[in-house]
């Protein structure tokens, strides 16, 4: 267990100099690979956090860029750019407020009570 206080910088170190051996320019953030060895080699933990953070940002944002179906909508405060759009339907039968209403009907057709009236929890259509 002690070991791993050791290991586990080390092969940060290792993965975020290989990624940042094959990353492009813009991934960098306008800071030469230079900068970005000290740093990394420099701040055992930190350094590879920063690097793989900053990179994986970077890519992503590029990533959004090229991707015609998933734009950034500044329209929607507090959701990410990234984040895959909700879905606009239900997902399930027992979100879809329809199925719950004729459940519901259902339910009170059985016990002969008015079925007109949707229960406490259905919204009204």
């Amino acid at each position: 267990m002690r070991l791993l206080v050791y290991v586990v910088p080390v092969a940060m170190a290792i993965y975020a100099l290989f990624d940042l051996y094959r990353s492009e320019p813009m991934e960098r953030a306008g800071v030469q690979p230079l900068v970005w060895v000290v740093v990394i080699v420099g701040l055992p933990v930190i350094g590879p956090i920063a690097w793989i953070f900053v990179s994986t940002t970077r890519r992503a944002e590029a990533q959004a860029a090229r991707s015609p179906g998933r734009t950034p909508n500044p329209g929607t405060p507090g959701r990410s750019p990234l984040r895959p759009p909700r879905r606009t339907g239900p997902v399930a039968p027992d979100d879809d407020p329809d199925f719950l209403r004729h459940l519901d009907q259902q339910w009170r057709n059985d016990r002969g009570d008015d079925a007109g009236t949707p229960g406490p929890d259905l919204p009204k259509s």
